[in-house]
């Protein structure tokens, strides 16, 4: 099989979709591999890297388009290269198709196949293609939010941790999954004061029970959520449905409640976001206010640490690619648990309910 690996190019994405073990590991199996020139600096990979573990280095986006059987990615194609696709490839990446209903009929219309980490389930029912990602993007919650709630970027002026004799900073995180756990974890660290809501009580009990002194959880209701707006500095919107639109928890009028210049982190936004006024942003112009808010909503926030989450992401997805270049895609979902699940598009056709309903589109089991 023909597997390219083009060079990203949604706005301050620096991340790539494939490490050189992984093409060391492909060619040996018999494999070819194309890399776009240059695919891998963002993340500090060179092109000798990859041609040295067996990669041929193709100068365009549109060759490897044009050669590869199956293409893999980090984010969702973008329009530049929805022209690029042709029909029966496929294409293994984060697609988060319920954010965009352009993006689900362009690749209905490519007649592709679209396997989306995001929904590849593990035989817990886990995500263990998100996982690591929503692990970074917890993490950098945190970081971003200490850096926004600073007076010159617009914030409350407010230090996560206080000081002897000044409250700390409280900050509420909605959802408790892999972003509001990890979220959580750093912010304790800080020395913040933490509350996580969500709608698992077991969750609640397990998080309770990991959880220093500093991080508290409370059940996910309209009120809480209110009296929790009240409170914060700083907010985390965590919350995920897999494969559907985040639920907005978070209404307009909601903001007027909040102390003027907190700070909204919508790591929800990949998936519509789970704030009613979020809209994505870029990290290079990643926030904007609203109601006298400050949103911070980028749509990649792992880009940004790209040689981290490269590896991070590598580690989990090249398994998956491998089988699916050695087996073939039916055969390798067939015999993996958990390819079916990813498979959002199968030559044109939407295979993932949640999409399909999400847009009322018509929807055929793979």
């Amino acid at each position: 099989m023909i597997v390219g690996v083009p060079r990203e190019v949604k706005v301050d994405e620096y991340r790539v979709a494939m490490i050189p073990a992984g093409v060391e590991e492909l060619t040996k199996a018999g494999h070819k591999v194309l890399v776009e020139r240059d695919a891998g600096l963002g993340s500090g990979l060179f092109n000798e890297d990859y041609a040295g573990n067996g990669a041929e280095i193709v100068e365009t986006a549109a060759e490897i388009f044009e050669r590869s059987d199956l293409i893999v990615k980090v984010k969702e194609p973008q329009p530049a290269e929805w022209k690029l696709l042709r029909s029966g490839q496929m294409v293994f990446t984060y697609f988060h198709f319920a954010a965009s209903e352009d993006l689900t009929r362009a690749m209905q219309a490519a007649g592709i196949t679209a396997i989306a980490y995001e929904t590849l389930q593990g035989s817990k029912g886990d995500l263990p293609l998100l996982t690591p990602m929503s692990e970074v993007a917890g993490r950098m919650s945190i970081q971003q939010g200490a850096k926004y709630l600073e007076r010159p970027q617009d914030g409350r002026g407010i230090l996560l941790g206080g000081v002897p004799g000044v409250a700390p900073a409280h900050i509420a995180i909605f959802g408790g999954g892999v972003v509001g756990k990890n979220a959580a974890q750093i912010a304790a660290g800080f020395q913040a004061d933490v509350c996580i809501l969500d709608i698992n009580v077991d969750r609640l009990r397990y998080l309770e029970d990991i959880m220093p002194p500093n991080v508290n959880t409370l059940y996910s209701d309209r009120h809480n959520i209110r009296e929790q707006l009240q409170r914060a500095d700083l907010v985390i919107g965590a919350v995920l449905i897999p494969g559907a639109k985040a639920p907005k928890l978070v209404l307009e009028e909601d903001l007027k409640m909040m102390k003027p210049r907190a700070v909204i982190i919508d790591v929800a936004i990949d998936q519509g976001g789970c704030v009613e006024t979020s809209r994505p942003t870029t990290h290079s112009q990643p926030t904007f206010i609203e109601h006298d808010i400050v949103h911070y909503c980028v749509a990649n926030m792992p880009g940004a640490v790209g040689r981290t989450s490269t590896y991070a992401l590598s580690n989990v997805t090249f398994p998956y690619i491998f089988r699916i270049a050695n087996l073939g895609l039916e055969q390798a979902a067939a015999t993996v648990p958990g390819i079916v699940s990813a498979i959002n598009v199968f030559n044109g056709k939407i295979t993932n309910e949640a999409v399909a309903r999400t847009f009322g589109l018509d929807y055929e089991p793979f």
